[in-house]
C-alpha cells in the first residue's frame, strides 16, 4: 500500500491531541486539521436547527461541507470562526451523539480524506489511522488516564470562565469514551501499526519530541 504523507493522531478526549498537533504543525509546516471540530460543528448546528433524523442530517451535511475550512488550526464555517463556540463544554456530548450517525460520518469522512490528500496535513481525531487514512505514513495513538484527562479538561474550561465541576467532567469523559469506543461505525481504537504514547506524565514538548523521533525512524529523510 502506497503511503500518504499524512500524520494521523488518534486518541480519546483530553489525551493532548489538539495541543500536540498544533505544536507539530508549527515544527513541520503541515496543516493542522481537527476532525473532532467538524463533528462538534455539525452537532452544534444540528442542535440549533432541531435536526435529528438521517434525511435532515444528510441535507445539512451536504449544504455545509463546502463551507468548512481550516486555517492555523481553527475551524471556519461561512467565513466565521466557530472554534471557541464549538469547544464550550455543552457541545462535547452533542459531538459524541452526532458522530454515531452513519450519514454524518460518510460526509465528514469524505471531506477529511479530501483535505488530507490536497496537502501535507496532521489529522487528529478518533478514526484517522483506522478509517480515514489507514495508508497514512505516520500514525500515533495518544492516551492518558481518566483522571488526568478530566483534570486537563476541567482546567481548560475554568480558564475560559466556565463554571464546571470536576466530578461531572470525569463522568462525562468516561461516558464519551464508552460512546466512542462502542459505536458500530468507526469506533475509537488504536490502529495496529500506530505508535502508542501515554501522555499522562509527559509535557507537550516531550510528546512532540517523541513523535518527531519516531517520524525520523520511519522516514530517514524527514526534516523536522
Amino acid at each position: 500500500m502506497k503511503k500518504v504523507d499524512v500524520i494521523a493522531i488518534d486518541g480519546p478526549s483530553g489525551a493532548g491531541k489538539s495541543s500536540i498537533s498544533k505544536i507539530l504543525a508549527e515544527k513541520t509546516g503541515y496543516e493542522y486539521i481537527s476532525t473532532g471540530a467538524m463533528y462538534r460543528l455539525v452537532g452544534l448546528l444540528a442542535h440549533e436547527k432541531g435536526i435529528f433524523n438521517n434525511n435532515e442530517l444528510d441535507k445539512l451535511c451536504s449544504e455545509i461541507k463546502d463551507k468548512i475550512f481550516f486555517k492555523n488550526g481553527r475551524i471556519f464555517f461561512n467565513n466565521q470562526d466557530f472554534t471557541d463556540k464549538i469547544y464550550e463544554n455543552r457541545v462535547s456530548m452533542l459531538a459524541s451523539d452526532i458522530s454515531k450517525k452513519e450519514v454524518v460520518r460518510k460526509h465528514l469522512g469524505s471531506l477529511q480524506r479530501e483535505i488530507g490528500l490536497k496537502q501535507k496535513a496532521i489529522l487528529e481525531g478518533r478514526d484517522i489511522g483506522t478509517v480515514i487514512f489507514p495508508d497514512a505514513k505516520y500514525k500515533f495513538y495518544l492516551d492518558a488516564s481518566d483522571e488526568v484527562r478530566a483534570k486537563r479538561r476541567f482546567e481548560e474550561l475554568r480558564e475560559k470562565g466556565e463554571n464546571v465541576d470536576f466530578d461531572t467532567i470525569l463522568k462525562e469523559i468516561k461516558e464519551r469514551d464508552k460512546n466512542d469506543s462502542s459505536r458500530d461505525i468507526a469506533p475509537l481504537k488504536k490502529a495496529e501499526d500506530a505508535f502508542y504514547i501515554d501522555t499522562s506524565n509527559k509535557s507537550l514538548e516531550q510528546v512532540v519530541d517523541e513523535i518527531l523521533k519516531k517520524m525520523d525512524e520511519i522516514d530517514g529523510d524527514f526534516n523536522s
